[in-house]
């Protein structure tokens, strides 16, 4: 299986639901993170300004949600209701997707990133 090259082609291969879900990811990520530039990157979805802020995909039974390891992290109270491990968290395809904290997460991360290359030009 060739890697996608851009969302929709990564889309195509899952179930309807699958797709509505991971749709649902994409624009709430891009709600919470205005101007940052969708990408391929390790075969998934993913978002980036100045620097990675998530990756996101799809599972047969859960959307991996990947805001790296500080994105867990400064959330990990809120995601203790979830599966995860260092770098990501998974949420169930038989419940809600908690749009409000990926919102939250997908911000925290911008905010990193802004600093981060704040801090390379002192």
């Amino acid at each position: 299986m060739k890697k996608p090259q851009n969302f929709k082609e990564y889309l195509s291969g899952f179930p309807e639901e699958t797709q509505q879900l991971l749709e649902q990811v994409r624009s709430t990520i891009k709600e919470a993170a205005p101007g940052a530039e969708e990408v391929i990157s390790y075969g998934m979805p993913a978002f980036k300004m100045n620097g990675m802020i998530v990756w996101f995909a799809g599972y047969s039974k859960h959307i991996g949600f990947y805001p790296g390891a500080s994105g867990i992290e400064a959330f990990k109270n809120e995601l203790s209701v979830y599966k995860g491990a260092k770098g990501s968290v998974q949420f169930p395809l038989d419940k809600p997707l908690p749009s409000r904290l990926i919102t939250e997460i997908v911000k925290f991360r911008v905010i990193e990133n802004q600093n981060r290359v704040k801090t390379k030009k002192k």
